[in-house]
């Protein structure tokens, strides 16, 4: 009798539950189970339960059905790889972290339900474990397109995509996968078959980078035409892959992963330039080109808009008593009320340097700019920042205008400084918005 008939099986009238974050660890081995599991739970919120034995791990799974499991290849308890068994009958989604890998291994866990494998002396094999975990148990991930006029063809590769917890939406035509472009603008990925009725692979591509930049959505060309020449062919036509079928799974699934990769680094660089790293803010350059794109919707709808400048009252004081740690802290917690404060998405907000911000909004009301300057204002004021034997408050100075189209953003300024230069001298702690004068 095998090692899993001689588990007690869930009666059919008894309800399993499946944890949409839970990861079941496998592993037997001290170090390598803290290894992971310490990964795991440092790459995001991830609740990770770990197993030692065979056992133990049906019991779990009689009762709960994990998001994930990561299980090693042997246990004490089940010596010949048993576990995936058991993994296969339950089919959950498993990644195996083997230190043997060779054909008879990788035939040995060739089911569908292994969604990835990493070997254990490979470079960087835990954090890679971590980064697979992450992406399988990540609900927000953007879905991928995938376009084929093929239903058969067309369930093949959705089926391999949704085995590796991807979301996914289907388009049998160019023009339909255009339609849900346009309704679906989280997808940043789409593959796309060749031969179509209505347009092929490489019009659509062109049609998609007409409106998509590659370092905001990705394509993939797939076909089985035997053309050696279609590959370029696509990639030329804007395409950022090609895969032939028949494919290989595995292929399938690296180039996915990869193109994947490259578009969260993307967004990574652009963050990292586009941002002030003490307060997440827009930085100045950022902040202008922005602020251009708005402008311009501002002067073709002929909408009321206002720039502000903030800057914190008495700033130099802090740091001289405080330190500079602490003023990094005001700084902070003062970027965190305006962003939360603006947090409608109706301004465009930025870090201008040292304890000076600014806020753009270009479709408001005069009234409801001065409105939203006081709760700012007041909501700073009420900050309690926590120092050494002593709470700190800090009070800030605002100088609002209203947005003149006839004049550049550096005269806007200008006039925003001006108004804040006499909220300064008039005693601090107050909002100056030269609307109050006309």
């Amino acid at each position: 009798m095998s090692l899993l008939r001689k588990i007690d099986r869930v009666p059919q009238n008894r309800p399993v539950s499946v944890s949409s974050r839970s990861v079941f660890l496998i592993e037997d081995s001290i170090a390598v189970g803290m290894l992971l599991k310490n990964s795991m739970e440092a790459e995001g919120a991830i609740d990770v339960v770990w197993y030692k034995t065979y056992a133990d791990a049906a019991l779990a799974l009689a009762e709960q059905r994990p998001v994930v499991a990561v299980t090693g290849l042997n246990l004490p308890d089940a010596p010949h790889g048993e576990i995936l068994d058991l993994l296969s009958d339950l089919d959950v989604p498993t990644i195996l972290f083997t230190a043997t890998l060779n054909r008879k291994v990788r035939a040995r866990f060739a089911t569908p339900n292994i969604v990835d494998y990493f070997v254990k002396d490979a470079k960087d094999a835990f954090d890679n474990v971590a980064k697979a975990v992450f992406r399988l148990t990540d609900e927000t991930a953007p879905p991928i397109l995938v376009v084929d006029d093929s239903r058969t063809a067309r369930a093949t590769l959705v089926t391999l995509l949704r085995q590796q917890s991807y979301r996914v939406l289907e388009a049998e035509s160019g023009t339909g996968a255009l339609e849900i472009l346009a309704g679906h603008p989280e997808i940043e990925l789409v593959v796309t078959d060749f031969h179509m009725p209505d347009m092929d692979g490489h019009e659509l591509t062109r049609r998609i980078r007409a409106q998509y930049a590659g370092d905001r959505l990705r394509v993939i060309g797939i076909s089985t035409s035997s053309d050696p020449f279609l590959s370029a062919s696509f990639l030329k036509a804007g395409a950022s892959d090609f895969i032939y079928r028949p494919f290989i799974a595995e292929e399938v699934k690296y180039r996915i992963e990869s193109n994947i990769e490259t578009l969260k680094q993307i967004k990574t660089l652009r963050f990292l330039a586009e941002r002030d790293p003490l307060t997440g803010l827009y930085n100045r350059r950022a902040f202008f080109e922005g602020a251009r794109s708005a402008i311009e919707t501002m002067k073709e709808q002929r909408q009321e808009g206002s720039i502000a400048i903030l800057d914190i009252d008495h700033f130099k004081k802090v740091n001289d008593t405080y330190g500079h740690d602490t003023g990094d802290t005001v700084i902070r917690l003062v970027a965190e009320v305006i962003d939360e404060l603006n947090g409608a998405g109706d301004a465009i907000t930025a870090r201008f340097g040292g304890e000076e911000f600014v806020m753009f909004w270009p479709n408001m009301k005069a009234e409801a700019v001065k409105a939203r300057c006081e709760q700012i204002r007041e909501a700073i004021a009420d900050l309690m920042i926590p120092t050494t034997g002593a709470v700190l408050s800090v009070t800030v100075s605002i100088g609002a205008a209203i947005f003149q189209h006839t004049e550049g953003m550096d005269n806007n300024l200008n006039a925003a400084d001006q108004m804040l230069y006499m909220a300064k001298n008039q005693g601090r702690n107050r909002v100056i918005y030269d609307a109050m004068f006309y």
